[in-house]
């Protein structure tokens, strides 16, 4: 309890706080991690995820993304996607900054969400980016059993992610906010993907407090103000109850 007492101290004394999210804020919501002992990458190679597998395979590429769909459409948030929320109701975080694609932060309540890989509700065509739901290219892979097409121009459709080679196009704008930023509350993460693991390095970077509430080690432990080795929902229940 004495971590979380740190916590709110510090998010009281904060002028702008924002929240840096990972896979592992989601495990309770029963969708899995990438390099955790049971991750995705423990069963799938990564490759599948990538540019060129889209372009070299479509179909296989899409059925990899069907399961990935269907592992995380019926996904609710939990109590951590919910104290997350609260704490920017409340006013202590003024943005999450996340590297999911599930939008289980804007599904439990959070309003000010920067999606840095995209989400994968919605696919766009790769061509003339006219966007469908990603549904309905499941459907029309598993109707037609091709990958599916644009109905506008006949290009590939793909899921409106971030893949593997793509530059992450939102960074810019993350960036900006981490410069403004003199506190950052990083949940779930394992701070290894990068460009997106530099949000917490430039708001440390440049003087402000880290907090780091993770299940695994990071890189940036031995420079975080407080790192806390528990469920994201445990540890944010308890500091929501602490900055009451």
């Amino acid at each position: 309890m004495e971590h979380v007492v740190k916590i709110a101290e510090i998010l009281r004394d904060a002028t702008h706080s924002i929240a840096f999210t990972g896979a592992g804020i989601s495990t309770e919501s029963n969708i899995p991690d990438f390099r955790g002992s049971q991750g995705l990458w423990k069963k799938f190679d990564p490759r599948m995820a990538s540019r060129s597998y889209f372009e070299e395979d479509p179909k296989g590429f899409w059925s990899f993304y069907a399961m990935r769909y269907n592992s995380i459409a019926g996904a609710e948030p939990n109590d951590g996607h919910a104290a997350l929320a609260e704490l920017e109701r409340r006013g202590y975080i003024d943005l999450i900054i996340t590297q999911n694609i599930d939008t289980l932060h804007t599904k439990a309540g959070s309003k000010s969400v920067i999606e840095l890989h995209g989400n994968i509700i919605w696919s766009r065509c790769d061509l003339c980016s006219v966007e469908r739901r990603t549904i309905e290219c499941i459907e029309e892979l598993e109707r037609s059993g091709r990958p599916p097409t644009c109905k506008s121009c006949g290009g590939l459709m793909r899921p409106s992610v971030v893949l593997f080679e793509e530059p992450v196009r939102l960074m810019e704008a993350a960036m900006d906010v981490a410069c403004r930023s003199d506190c950052c509350l990083v949940v779930g993460s394992s701070l290894t993907v990068y460009p997106a693991a530099l949000v917490p390095e430039v708001v440390k970077g440049q003087g402000g407090a880290l907090v780091i509430i993770n299940m695994d080690p990071t890189p940036l432990d031995d420079r975080a103000d407080v790192v806390i080795r528990d469920k994201a929902s445990v540890v944010l229940k308890k500091l929501i109850e602490a900055l009451s």
